[in-house]
């Protein structure tokens, strides 16, 4: 999961890109980039860490230009800790391309091999973004070979990507001197959006982003997603241009995003992210009610801050009180996106901090948009009771997550899904809580694709084991194992290099 902008202006839109990036920062705290294109010349800077400290008004400065893109980082794939994996990513031939990428490709190795031995392209980084911008250029450079480039031979271009590469990806990229180039899967897992509005100097101005949320906060309309294997390309003379590239689209969008992961202002595929999490406490407060008796429950109290609408709903369903009994620091990111377990414990209590009068002799009804490794709601329910809660009950806004995402989400492997392999019964003695109600898969699927009759199914995985691009094998899952071992020992390195670094300094 990444947040991606693309911009296209009769003005300057190198604090246009800055201010997308602020309201998609949620989608990525790792590290963020932009860059921007003069003629055909492009200018850019990114490094690891969020936008606000990532860019300063130096490197504002030195973005010129009416074209941009930006990307925040959270990474799933490729090292975490190297500046080298930010993106923006640049390739100088054909013409120069710059692109962002939100997603993650299944057959990256498989492309890393084709690129060399017969694309003739060499890849730097474990990063599949680096992939997936060599086989752009080398399709670009394929049908555009000593001919002027046209929007037709960009459209095409792109046809061939979606027949090369597999897994999940919404794309934008600067092809210097030419556009702006905008694209998404065909099964329409990872978000994009377009927009327009008027520039300073009066003109027409085009944004392209994750999320509606970074359109409306920046004054410009959402017109529509991009569909599923659509490519949007406006050139710089502000024409859009719009072809379905993919042979057989089907739209199939995360459900995660609904869950968890999108800002619930946003819209994403026709669907009100806020609405969703409300449709998901509804049908979860009849889980409740099969469950426990409401009776048993004195209040109920959401854990900050993706779970509040669902939570708000459930309680107005049961009847009962809603509080608010955590207090959120809001300068600690995001524990699911913490790269490494020991950071993620550690990070629990310096998040939340409790309200100890909403806890102090009653029975609660805690609930949580998901419960994904199990160790941040152990910390929760054990805090609940620090604060003296007589009884802890917990809800999920959203089924257990039993299988590894291969999509872009950070959660690779079976091992660290406290739902793999243990019953509910199993979860609820590990967690610590009196009792564990999960929302069911059906029914969630139900309530949020009621938003959008459009909708005919989601990639919803993690969930229930289908993956949709239909390339996913158990090898796949040992590899990423595999990987994933060896980032934690790059984490753990890292962290051990920092601790001995802060030691020097304190003994100096």
């Amino acid at each position: 999961m990444c947040g991606i902008v693309g911009v296209i202006s009769s003005t300057p839109v190198n604090q246009l890109i800055y201010d997308a990036l602020l309201l998609l920062q949620h989608r990525g705290q790792d590290a963020a980039g932009i860059v921007t294109m003069q003629g055909t010349k492009c200018f850019m800077h990114k490094a690891r860490g969020m936008v606000r400290d990532v860019f300063r008004t130096r490197n504002m400065r030195s973005l010129p230009g009416q074209v941009g893109l930006g990307q925040v980082r959270y990474p799933t794939a490729g090292n975490a800790y190297s500046e080298e994996e930010a993106q923006p990513f640049y390739v100088n031939a054909p013409y120069g391309i710059v692109l962002v990428h939100n997603g993650n490709l299944t057959n990256a190795q498989a492309l890393k091999e084709e690129l060399f031995d017969i694309d003739r392209r060499h890849i730097n980084t474990e990063s599949d973004t680096e992939v997936l911008i060599n086989v752009l250029a080398h399709e670009l450079e394929m049908v555009a070979r000593d001919l002027p480039l046209t929007p037709e031979h960009v459209f095409k271009a792109v046809g061939a990507v979606h027949l090369r590469i597999k897994g999940s990806y919404a794309v934008i990229a600067l092809i210097a001197g030419h556009g702006l180039l905008a694209f998404r899967d065909p099964y329409g897992i990872r978000p994009l959006c377009f927009g327009e509005g008027a520039s300073s100097a009066g003109g027409r101005e085009f944004m392209i982003a994750s999320e509606s949320v970074a359109l409306e906060g920046t004054g410009h309309r959402l017109a529509r997603d991009v569909a599923p294997g659509e490519a949007i390309y406006i050139d710089l003379q502000g024409h859009v241009h719009t072809r379905q590239c993919a042979e057989a689209p089907t739209l199939n969008p995360c459900m995660f995003e609904y869950v968890y992961l999108a800002r619930p202002d946003s819209v994403m595929d026709g669907v009100s992210v806020y609405h969703a999490r409300l449709n998901l406490g509804e049908t979860l407060a009849q889980r409740v009610i099969s469950t426990l008796p409401p009776s048993e429950i004195d209040v109920v109290i959401p854990i900050p801050e993706s779970s509040r609408p669902s939570a708000m709903q459930l309680a107005h369903r049961l009847g009962k009180p809603y509080r608010e009994g955590f207090v959120k620091n809001r300068y600690v990111g995001r524990t699911f996106i913490m790269p490494g377990q020991g950071v993620r414990k550690k990070s629990v209590r310096q998040k939340l901090n409790a309200i100890g009068m909403e806890f102090k002799g009653r029975n609660v009804l805690l609930v949580d948009d998901s419960i994904v490794r199990g160790t941040t709601s152990k910390e929760i329910v054990q805090m609940a009771r620090e604060a003296g809660a007589r009884k802890v009950y917990l809800a999920s806004a959203a089924p257990p997550v039993r299988f590894p995402n291969v999509y872009g989400i950070d959660m690779p492997t079976k091992e660290e899904l406290v739902a793999h392999g243990r019953s509910i019964e199993e979860i609820r003695a590990f967690i610590g809580a009196d009792q564990l109600i999960y929302q069911d898969v059906d029914a969630m699927k139900r309530v949020v694709a009621a938003l959008n009759p459009k909708i005919r199914g989601f990639e919803a995985s993690c969930f229930d084991g289908h993956y949709v691009t239909g390339d996913v094998t158990a090898q796949d899952f040992m590899a990423r194992q595999a990987q994933r071992r060896l980032q934690f020992e790059d984490e753990e390195g890292a962290n051990r290099s920092r601790l001995a670094l802060q030691g020097d300094e304190e003994r100096t």
